[in-house]
């Protein structure tokens, strides 16, 4: 594959992204705009007081990249900067930060989900550690958001500010072959893979709505607050701005700690069962990391 192609890989998912948030951008600042998506699930989670028995009774099957430590140290510093605006959001803990590389499947009960592990089983060792040959670099970090939730997304890299140890053709293979090769490994378990992500995206989520407070008139008035919706989005590409100067890559500089990703540092693939809609649920193997 030509430089020319990794860079329309990097484009299409550039695009993907910058369009996703203009158009959430236009929808936040309507005339017409009715408040933030709130998740009834997740809402229940975080309320045990007004629900003390509720259980989340959604089952999955993933793949999850772990982000290493310079990446969750930047995530953590956009949180506190997040709740400057919106302290009432729901923060994704760090421990519990991941990309979903491949969803197997989503909603099932606990008895279908252990039904898939035992058929895929053999193969989940190859899956998990996959990233240790094939490495896959993402760059240019930026907040993507919509009604219900902010997240922290990348672009496949295409030769820009390559670190010492790695050469120019390592970025040949992108994010986007990885998430292909991933697929075709689950299918040849004999499984049927029910993602629901397919469209070009690299995304950690960061921070979910779970109340109208930050972006309403008041506790009590869930009518939107146009001067507070502005601030929120205002923030989002003040920290976006920011970003883009100090974590993209700059012709003749290294990228600061936290700007790239090689997919698999410190950690393989975590191969993850159960409710782990939030971050939750159950490590069926984790891969080799370098």
């Amino acid at each position: 594959m030509s430089h020319d192609q990794q860079s329309k890989i990097q484009a299409r998912y550039g695009k993907h992204r910058e369009q996703r948030n203009a158009a959430q951008k236009a929808k936040f600042l309507a005339h017409d705009f009715s408040g933030v998506t709130i998740d009834p699930i997740l809402y229940k989670v975080v309320n045990p007081q007004e629900y003390p028995d509720f259980v989340d009774s959604r089952n999955c099957l993933v793949f999850w990249a772990r982000p290493p430590a310079g990446l969750k140290g930047l995530i953590a510093d956009l949180q506190k900067q997040l709740l400057n605006v919106a302290p009432n959001l729901w923060l994704m803990p760090l421990e519990r930060l991941h990309m979903t590389t491949m969803e197997i499947t989503f909603s099932l009960t606990a008895p279908e989900i252990d039904a898939i592990v035992a058929r895929m089983l053999a193969s989940i060792p190859q899956i998990t550690d996959y990233p240790y040959q094939h490495r896959a670099r993402l760059v240019k970090p930026m907040l993507s958001y919509d009604t219900a939730a902010i997240a922290l997304s990348f672009e496949p890299a295409a030769g820009e500010s390559l670190p010492e140890d790695r050469s120019l053709t390592a970025d040949v293979y992108t994010y986007h072959h990885l998430r292909r090769d991933i697929h075709g490994l689950s299918k040849e378990t004999g499984v049927e893979v029910a993602s629901r992500y397919v469209v070009p995206s690299s995304h950690l989520t960061i921070a979910r709505f779970v109340t109208q407070t930050d972006v309403a008139k008041s506790e009590d008035d869930h009518t939107p607050e146009p001067i507070k919706v502005r601030r929120l989005i205002d923030s989002i590409e003040e920290i976006n701005a920011n970003l883009r100067e100090q974590y993209w890559p700059h012709d003749g500089k290294d990228i600061k700690d936290g700007g790239q990703w090689i997919v698999g540092e410190e950690k393989g693939f975590d191969c993850r069962k159960g409710t782990l809609w939030y971050g939750g649920g159950e490590t069926v193997r984790l891969g080799k990391g370098f």
